[in-house]
């Protein structure tokens, strides 16, 4: 017969984990008053559904704009075929923006 897994987080240390994370404390101090690993905290935040992972923006501080929506607006503008729109996410994402940009631009 298999033994139970003894679990990772007590109820009480769950519920102070989830306070102190929505009170602003980093979880690396939360780990560090807990005795468990940044990983295991976020993945027990994450679990209980409180977690707000960090966004990612670019050296400009914008969310990144994907390829794959530029070369489906070139493609769109310039009523291109699916194939040929699949073609345009190979190419270089700084073209295919100042691509974007001239387009519009001129509509």
């Amino acid at each position: 017969m298999a033994e139970a897994k003894a679990p990772n987080y007590t109820p009480e240390q769950t519920a102070r984990m989830v306070s102190d994370y929505q009170a602003g404390m980093a979880v690396d101090q939360i780990a560090h008053n807990l005795g468990k690993t940044v990983r295991s905290v976020v993945a027990k935040l994450s679990r209980e559904k409180v977690y707000i992972a960090k966004s990612y923006v670019n050296k400009n501080g914008e969310a990144p704009i994907k390829k794959d929506v530029h070369a489906d607006f070139i493609g769109a503008a310039l009523n291109l075929s699916e194939n040929d729109i699949d073609s345009l996410t190979k190419a270089n994402k700084t073209a295919l923006a100042a691509i974007v940009t001239f387009i519009r631009s001129n509509q």
